[in-house]
């Protein structure tokens, strides 16, 4: 790329990560046009009427506008959108389907875990009812019920007693509650410990950090309720992980970016120990969301210019980021009935007057913009993110912008970065 080229971006994706993402390549020396597809109500400006998993249509698009692709969500990674652009010459970062199993089938992730000996919580995997429910009931229902596939965050059931487990079993094989992704189960050891998420930016060989941050997943106030697709983040996460991280570079996240070849943004879902040590508990094959929203304004370095210039394999591995030293906290504020059956339609009032304060970034999720009103459109409506000098000014700016917003049914978790 010559110094004073412009690059077209296309930003595959409609949720709040994919918001981010856009604001921050929006800030490029780089950045010619952008495209979002299909994107949101925050997006409105740069969105074209196409779906996240129409890998034809996006690879025409991407053709015609002469695009580097950039993609936010899971699905398309699954349906084979890099394998389809690359196989056209067209430029895009992320990993292939292949790649991409380490986040769309658990199975594949525990077992290649086992093979290359990450260490990770150990596990059994079951295709029938009954087996599972014994497995469990042999550790006294103390286990993680997990769907094997894409399961939108909701697929996981931390269970404390034989009952729960045994209904997050007939859940996910019998009532089939995740359709195919439900084919099989994974019970896992439960671990105790701290929760933490480290991502990283991989090129093939090697993998550079790229920001840590605590999701937290619990529907309600205190870590209570079930597990969706996050409430809220804060970030950076403790000094566990920065104390950790030559341990987790090298035996993790080098080892499995070698043995995959994996490209593209890669989530480490890990628990730490009393001994801080960790193991891993999932992979993802894209940036958090919400960690996404909390990181992305902390990072300084240009990210459009990291990702297209570095495109080739082996480039990343001398790579320094630079970030804020700011503290970011990311309230999420959800739709009534989310996440079970979340109601849209309602008008969302009061986005403008957060927008308006200092160090305060509002970024959409399930919105769409109507004759110049925005309205909710999913079950995770809004992410709102604070920055501060410590994470209690950061939450106190977050919270401070989530009080000038409303709609209908609103909800959202008060204890964010508390924990």
């Amino acid at each position: 790329m010559r110094p004073d080229e412009k690059t077209n971006v296309l930003l595959v994706g409609s949720g709040g990560r994919e918001h981010a993402i856009a604001w921050k390549i929006l800030q490029s020396r780089k950045i010619g046009r952008l495209f979002v597809a299909p994107g949101n109500g925050g997006t409105q400006e740069f969105n074209i009427p196409i779906s996240a998993t129409e890998v034809n249509k996006l690879r025409d698009f991407a053709r015609e506008k002469k695009c580097f692709t950039l993609i936010g969500p899971e699905a398309p990674l699954a349906a084979g959108i890099v394998d389809s652009f690359e196989s056209e010459g067209l430029p895009i970062f992320g990993p292939s389907a292949d790649q991409a199993r380490l986040e769309t089938s658990k199975v594949y992730a525990k077992e290649f875990m086992k093979k290359y000996g990450i260490p990770t919580a150990d596990f059994r995997f079951f295709h029938d009812t009954q087996p599972a429910i014994d497995y469990a009931n042999r550790n006294d229902g103390k286990v993680v019920v997990k769907a094997d596939g894409l399961a939108s965050g909701k697929g996981v059931f931390v269970c404390s007693n034989p009952d729960q487990a045994e209904r997050a079993i007939r859940l996910i094989l019998e009532k089939r509650i995740f359709g195919n992704a439900g084919n099989q189960v994974i019970i896992e050891e439960r671990l105790p410990g701290r929760e933490e998420s480290f991502m990283a930016i991989c090129d093939g060989k090697k993998g550079i950090p790229f920001g840590t941050a605590v999701d937290q997943k619990r529907a309600l106030d205190g870590e209570e309720g079930t597990n969706n697709g996050g409430m809220g983040a804060y970030s950076p996460a403790p000094k566990i992980i920065s104390d950790q991280e030559r341990f987790l570079r090298e035996k993790i996240l080098n080892l499995t970016v070698e043995n995959s070849r994996f490209r593209g943004f890669l989530y480490l879902g890990l628990m730490f120990d009393e001994k801080n040590s960790p193991k891993v508990l999932e992979f993802n094959a894209r940036l958090g969301d919400p960690e996404a929203q909390a990181i992305l304004p902390r990072l300084e370095t240009d990210l459009l210019t990291l990702l297209y210039d570095d495109e080739s394999e082996g480039k990343m591995a001398d790579v320094e980021l630079k970030w804020s030293p700011d503290y970011s906290c990311t309230v999420v504020m959800c739709s009534e009935g989310y996440p079970e059956n979340p109601k849209i339609g309602d008008e969302i009032r009061g986005i403008e007057a957060a927008k308006a304060m200092e160090r305060v970034l509002v970024f959409h999720s399930g919105t769409v913009a109507k004759d110049n009103s925005f309205f909710t459109n999913g079950g995770r409506v809004l992410s709102v993110t604070g920055l501060g000098p410590t994470k209690s000014d950061a939450a106190t700016k977050a919270y401070e912008g989530v009080s000038l917003i409303s709609w209908r049914g609103e909800r959202h978790r008060r204890d964010i970065s508390q924990k």
